[in-house]
């Protein structure tokens, strides 16, 4: 091979570009991180072969300055300052940028457009913790293939493993669940058929979130048994946990690796010491702690400059969410970042996860964020890029990917900065290529988006008509848990002598019943032509309706089709005499107005017969 005469093109616009650097220096000014870049060359790559020329890399464990890499058919060819690279080779000019391998994200849950979107931010693998296991077999053959894909590459669980009305449960995934011992040799099996890579537990009785949280968990033999035989099939084990005390029962127990870190108090020295003689990993998924602290770092996130422009509007409202309140508590965060800081002075194995799926986080975008937390809690920005690169490789035995290393894949960002010195250079992104094929990145605020109908008019239904309707939309019907093997019930009908003596309103009646973790029932309403069709409410202000019953609190779900994660909700009593309530739009957390695909009243939680009437029902 000889050098390429596109070389000393290159090599001159590496020099006008490190004489650009130079006049940063001379003005102080010019070194604030939010000046925009010097505008790229634009580079003609149709295959997966190119090189980058005067780039400083990370490699996944240490630094190199001012050093070359050739690429030929999505693998790393050479690495150096004096490499040879073949003519017509497509060569981009890495002066004051540094290569990182792609990210890693070692938590997420994946459906939809998530694998597109994670790209999209430069997280080229995802390690899903739960989604649907059909998935499995079109995602093996992806990560096997060097062909051009707009899409990550996943590694998953498949099916976690929960008990009846267990964490998980709660979701619009029907999904087998155990709570025997003598089940587990079955429920492994199937998983191990179906392709899962490693497999997931869930123990957790909900105490780590608050009071009124509890869940249905696993016995100390199940969990034990569980870990047992996913080891006796070669799966490594991740067990999903909030409190102290479960993190110490399954790390003694033998699992691999903690899927959170704990939430209800700070590490102590005996975990420590166990963690470390068991060898366990932990993902500490600071994202979505952030999410249960409303500490707004989804939000933060969802306005930074080099991350906005990026966003779905499906992403951007996702990143605005949060858990609802009984979720919360504001003391979680600092608890986890504190037991980050001890964990890793200890010397036990972190990986960088999102947990992207939940309320706050979004995929590819919250791995950013992730990073920032994780150096934060005490990791230098180079461990935190070693726990979203190689370290995540090495532990989950993902051997082309992780490393800038001869023979890898090309699975690349190229970003302005150095994230070695700060972290949020990452967000920064000048390209990114996937099995060495250059991603188009375009700017999604920028794709234009069918917009919603606007609503027509202020008022839903007055039933004043003799019947159950609305002046618009698909209109009523019940919406109850038992999609999810609930048995909740519920009817709807019309009574006479409505609000402010009108001539109907509608009741809602029925009996919530134990079958699912989160018991609900009542009425919604889709204002759309058809089920789930959105309608642009951005012009409205609030929700207004007239309610009365029996003394009961109850609760309006928002819907739209940018959501992700828990609806939120809004609650009322309904007491013995007609009374109007007001619900400000803005106050459900998240719910993105231009989008939405209707409004839920239901009762909940306490088990029992329940019965309200509402009238008059606008949004203004």
């Amino acid at each position: 091979m000889k050098n390429s005469n596109t070389w000393k093109v290159v090599l001159a616009c590496c020099i006008l570009l490190a004489a650009a650097s130079v006049a940063v220096l001379i003005n102080p000014a010019a070194q604030k991180y939010s000046e925009k870049p010097t505008k790229a060359i634009q580079i003609k790559q149709a295959k997966n072969s190119f090189a980058i020329t005067n780039v400083r890399i990370f490699d996944g464990e240490k630094t190199i300055e001012k050093t070359s890499v050739l690429i030929e058919k999505g693998r790393i060819a050479a690495i150096g300052s004096d490499i040879k690279i073949p003519d017509n080779t497509p060569i981009y000019c890495g002066a004051g940028k540094t290569l990182l391998p792609g990210l890693i994200d070692s938590h997420t849950h994946t459906y939809g457009d998530a694998q597109r979107d994670a790209l999209r931010f430069g997280v080229t693998t995802e390690m899903d913790m739960f989604t649907d296991w059909k998935m499995l077999a079109a995602a093996k053959k992806q990560r096997e293939s060097y062909a051009r894909t707009e899409l990550a590459d996943l590694w998953s669980a498949g099916t976690l493993a929960t008990v009846p009305e267990g964490h998980g449960t709660e979701y619009r995934l029907k999904i087998p669940t155990l709570s025997k011992v003598e089940q587990v040799p079955a429920f492994i099996q199937e998983r191990v058929n179906e392709g899962s890579d490693y497999i997931k537990i869930v123990l957790d009785d909900g105490s780590a979130y608050g009071p009124n949280i509890k869940l249905k968990t696993f016995m100390p033999d199940v969990t034990q048994a569980l870990i047992n035989t996913s080891h006796a099939h070669n799966k490594k084990v991740l067990v999903h946990i909030g409190a102290l005390k479960d993190a110490k029962q399954v790390v003694a127990q033998g699992a691999d690796g903690l899927a959170h870190v704990f939430i209800d108090q700070v590490v102590d020295s005996n975990f420590i010491q166990l963690a470390k003689q068991k060898g366990a990993f932990i993902v500490p998924t600071l994202s979505v702690t952030g999410s249960l602290a409303r500490a707004h770092e989804g939000e933060k996130l969802a306005f930074y400059i080099h991350i906005k422009p990026y966003l779905s509007l499906a992403q951007t409202t996702s990143l605005k969410a949060g858990f609802p309140s009984q979720w919360t508590n504001k003391l979680v965060l600092d608890n986890a970042l504190e037991s980050v800081k001890q964990l890793h002075a200890a010397g036990v194995p972190l990986l960088a996860g999102t947990d992207a799926g939940n309320p706050s986080t979004t995929h590819g975008a919250s791995m950013h964020g992730e990073l920032a937390l994780l150096v934060r809690a005490g990791l230098s920005p180079i461990q935190a890029l070693n726990s979203a690169t190689a370290l995540p490789a090495k532990i989950f035995n993902l051997a082309d990917r992780g490393r800038i290393a001869i023979g890898m894949r090309a699975d690349l960002i190229l970003v302005n900065g150095d994230p070695t010195q700060q972290i949020e250079a990452t967000r920064d992104i000048s390209e990114i290529w996937k099995n060495g094929y250059r991603i188009i990145r375009l700017k999604t605020n920028d794709v234009a988006v069918l917009a919603a109908p606007i609503a027509p008019e202020n008022m839903i239904s007055d039933f004043e008509q003799g019947k159950i309707n609305s002046r618009y939309g698909v209109g009523w019907s019940i919406s109850t848990d038992m999609f999810m093997n609930g048995k909740s019930t519920a009817t709807l009908s019309l009574v006479d002598n409505g609000a402010n003596n009108s001539k109907g309103a509608m009741t809602i009646s029925g009996k919530i019943k134990q079958g699912f973790s989160f018991p609900w029932v009542g009425a919604f309403f889709g204002p759309g032509e058809k089920a789930m069709q959105p309608i642009n409410y951005s012009k409205a202000k609030e929700l207004v309706f007239w309610v009365k019953g029996d003394g009961r609190q109850y609760n309006v779900m928002a819907f739209s089709s940018t959501q992700g994660g828990v609806p939120p909700s809004q609650t009322f009593i309904a007491g013995a005499d007609w009374k109007q309530i007001r619900l400000a739009l803005a106050s459900f957390d998240g719910l993105e107005l231009s989008q939405v695909t209707g409004f839920s009243f239901n009762a909940g939680a306490p088990e029992g017969k329940f019965n309200f009437m509402i009238d008059n029902i606008e949004i203004r």
